[in-house]
């Protein structure tokens, strides 16, 4: 009897125990939309997608940026591919681009609306960080930043950007 009763305790909070499960991208799915760059300089465009994708296990940030000739430079567009997803816990994100650049990024929420990617520190190679932040007027404020090698906390700045949901 006792058992039996047990049993139907059980039975009847088991709905309470089992708890859904959490979403890990839930802290980014601010930058979910389509973005275009703004307060540009002349001759340059961009524009860029966060997208959820394999059953919203995985933000997808499609990119591009186009530069128009100048003196010092040919036309040119920048095409890069970054997957965002969770491993063991932890959010991390790989990037590609066309111009052949890897990079492994561990990422860290920070108060609502903003983002840190930090790439791993290597012997001999540069340590990246790039940063997302919506300010109040909604603007997505965009950094990128590169610490040299062997000097893992000394970034500079590389590329900033400013965008607005389409």
């Amino acid at each position: 009897m006792q058992t039996i009763l047990l049993l139907a305790v059980f039975i009847a909070s088991a709905p309470f125990l089992v708890r859904a499960p959490e979403d890990p991208l839930a802290p980014l799915r601010f930058l979910a939309g389509d973005w275009i760059a703004i307060d540009t300089p002349a001759g340059e465009t961009g524009s860029f997608t966060f997208k959820l994708a394999v059953q919203d296990r995985v933000l997808v940030r499609s990119n591009e940026a186009n530069y128009t000739a100048t003196p010092e430079r040919a036309a040119s567009r920048h095409e890069d591919l970054l997957l965002i997803y969770s491993e063991n816990g932890s959010l991390k994100a790989d990037y590609f681009d066309s111009e052949g650049h890897v990079i492994r990024y561990a990422v860290q929420p920070r108060q609502p609306n903003a983002v840190v990617f930090l790439s791993d520190p290597g012997p001999r190679e540069p340590r990246y960080r790039l940063t997302y932040t919506v300010a109040s007027d909604g603007v997505l404020i965009g950094s990128f930043e590169i610490a040299p090698p062997g000097s893992p906390e000394s970034f500079k700045p590389y590329l900033s950007w400013k965008a607005r949901r389409r």
